[in-house]
């Protein structure tokens, strides 16, 4: 008997090792998910580090778009994102419908998830349990493995639970802080563009003899219906002087 633990003792460690000598990958689904990727590469990290019994992790984040930036500890897991995506099943898409942790304690005994289960086995796990948290329409994941059965039943309740909200949180914060500099930026090209624009308001209102918001009204309506800017809609009809466009005017301003 005394052999046979022994033996499974080194099994174990042989596992543990296996993992740690994997350098970590990234499974960034999108080009531009580069910093909810690096969010979630940190989150899974440090979960695994304060997590006894834990062999490796995974981290996902979901707002609903179909995008799912992901980080996995170690290369053999991103198959065990891979089949519940291609599948629709599995301790992800559980905890995400249910917004609650979905535990594995033994995938031996467990009949659930028959693909998942398989490969899971098949890659050595035996316990997994998944931790969803939820700021604003975002959802983050962190999935925790171990080789032994019943050895995660408490890290929902751990150090995770604060690794996990913080991450959602600044997940959340980032995607404001670019939506800012995005909507900035685009007032940045609005005012670079307004001098031009007036210029062509101008133009047309000496060609209608109409005010500057009857004029504005003429410059959009070109522009949406040749599927054009308005900025160039406007260096267009600055650069020709407004000269053989008084027909085009003088329709849409009808």
């Amino acid at each position: 008997m005394r052999q046979y633990v022994q033996a499974e003792q080194d099994k174990d460690a042989a596992h543990v090792r296996r993992y740690q000598a994997m350098p970590t990958q990234l499974a960034a689904r999108t080009p531009e998910s580069g910093l909810p990727a690096r969010r979630l590469s940190e989150l899974a990290e440090e979960a695994v580090r304060c997590t006894a019994q834990c062999c490796g992790a995974v981290a996902t984040a979901s707002d609903g778009t179909g995008e799912r930036p992901t980080a996995v500890t170690h290369p053999d897991l991103a198959a065990l994102v891979s089949v519940q995506d291609s599948s629709g099943d599995g301790p992800i898409p559980a905890a995400e419908e249910r917004g609650d942790p979905v535990d594995a304690s033994d995938l031996l005994n467990d009949r659930r998830w028959p693909d998942y289960r398989a490969l899971a086995l098949d890659s050595g796990v035996r316990s997994s349990v998944t931790i969803p948290f939820r700021s604003a329409d975002l959802t983050v994941t962190l999935s925790l493995y171990s080789f032994r059965p019943g050895s995660l039943e408490d890290a929902s309740h751990g150090p995770v639970r604060a690794l996990g909200d913080l991450a959602a949180s600044c997940m959340v914060r980032d995607r404001s802080y670019e939506a800012a500099l995005t909507e900035v930026d685009q007032l940045g090209s609005a005012l670079r563009s307004r001098p031009v624009v007036d210029q062509a308001c101008g133009i047309v209102m000496h060609v209608l003899g109409c005010d500057p918001d009857d004029a504005f009204a003429v410059l959009r309506r070109i522009s949406q219906t040749t599927n054009r800017k308005l900025s160039d809609v406007a260096s267009a009809v600055v650069q020709r002087r407004g000269r053989g466009l008084e027909r085009e005017f003088t329709a849409l301003a009808d």
